[in-house]
């Protein structure tokens, strides 16, 4: 009886949600109805064409190319013991901490779920799938168990990133490989993850910057984030090109992979110091001259009071700025680097696979869409944590 009563309720909030947001009036109910049908009729051109018409094989014959490039195929590897050590430590962090890495560790176990139930990957790349799962739960024991290693782990994100630079490029006795042959979706992630990680604090240097009272330091900035703000990205990957080569000199050589990020790096520095500015000027005026009052230098204001208010109420735009980011790294063709996009290209002009331009493109499209989702959902977590003081 509680059950049927249950069900009557549901079914007449969700009859009182139609009337009331749908049809509403007579124009609303036909401008549902409308819409209804063109939904339904693009719907089953998408699913005729997905189930029935496309043909997927092109994907498995190019899915290394597309997620690698032309990284060696027999040093493969050592990218998925790169991966390893981030989700690791990235389990370490959820056993530690909980919060929002909570959803984050969920969400690389569901990817890789998924790449397990694919039936066209190989049995390598299922097992090394199912030993990230793995890894990830296992770093969630150690830092839940070991209570201890909070102390070191941030020590331990700072030591992986020149264990993964060696990994992937290779020392010593290792075989040696190219930065100009990493590609694909590898290169798409290398670049947005450093940008992000490199970005962020050069950002809240410069919105400090803007607002300091000493002027050569503030017109600095001002200029800086103006003058980057008012070209476009293509323009500031060209200039890291064809630039910093100049200003280095003979005696220092970068490859094209580190001037594409130092590139990425310098343009949205300069919007995420716009982005925490507007957020540092939203604080009321009370709580500086609060901290003031408590006795608190200016490095102790800004960090323990201004800063965590100010980033906490701009957590949207940073975010809309991270997916930006990651979109943007297609623009890294212009300068013969192959992202994820590049490879595609290169993958539809091949005369084996003419004619699955679709297919291909809705691949590269699905990648973007649930990396940028995965990203979108973590941020309203991270609003909801912010807002009861956890993160």
């Amino acid at each position: 009886m509680e059950i049927k009563m249950s069900f009557l309720q549901q079914k007449s909030k969700i009859i009182d949600w139609l009337k009331k947001n749908l049809f509403g009036s007579w124009i609303s109910g036909i401008v549902t109805c409308l819409f209804a049908i063109i939904t339904i009729f693009i719907a089953k051109a998408v699913l005729k064409f997905i189930f029935v018409t496309a043909k997927w094989d092109v994907i498995p014959a190019n899915l290394k190319i597309l997620m690698v490039g032309q990284y060696t195929a027999s040093e493969v590897w050592r990218v998925w013991l790169s991966l390893s050590v981030v989700v690791f430590l990235l389990g370490v962090l959820w056993g530690i901490k909980r919060g929002i890495i909570k959803a984050v560790s969920f969400s690389i176990i569901a990817i890789f779920a998924i790449t397990l139930l694919l039936p066209f990957v190989s049995i390598a790349t299922r097992v090394w799938a199912f030993t990230q799962i793995l890894l990830t739960l296992a770093g969630f024991w150690i830092g839940h168990k070991f209570k201890f290693i909070k102390k070191y782990y941030f020590l331990g994100w700072l030591l992986s990133v020149p264990i993964i630079l060696i990994l992937l490029n290779g020392v010593g006795n290792m075989k040696d490989v190219n930065t100009n042959l990493w590609g694909g979706f590898l290169l798409t992630v290398l670049i947005a993850v450093v940008d992000i990680v490199l970005s962020f604090p050069i950002g809240v240097l410069l919105a400090l910057g803007r607002r300091s009272k000493l002027v050569v330091i503030r017109w600095f900035c001002i200029i800086y984030i103006e003058v980057i703000r008012g070209v476009p990205l293509i323009t500031v990957l060209f200039g890291a090109q064809l630039l910093l080569p100049l200003f280095l000199g003979n005696g220092l050589e970068l490859n094209n992979v580190l001037r594409v990020m130092i590139g990425f790096t310098l343009f949205n520095a300069a919007y995420v110091a716009e982005t925490v500015r507007g957020g540092m000027q939203i604080i009321p005026q009370g709580q500086y001259e609060a901290a003031q009052a408590l006795g608190l230098n200016y490095v102790q204001r800004i960090t323990f009071v201004i800063m965590p208010q100010a980033l906490r109420s701009v957590v949207p735009a940073l975010v809309g700025s991270v997916i930006e980011v990651f979109k943007d790294t297609s623009l890294v063709a212009i300068v013969s680097l192959m992202d994820l996009l590049g490879i595609a290209k290169r993958v539809v002009a091949n005369p084996q696979f003419l004619g699955r331009q679709m297919e291909v493109f809705l691949f590269v499209a699905a990648v973007f869409f649930v990396i940028c989702t995965v990203i979108s959902k973590i941020s309203k977590r991270m609003e909801v944590s912010s807002s009861y003081g956890k993160v």
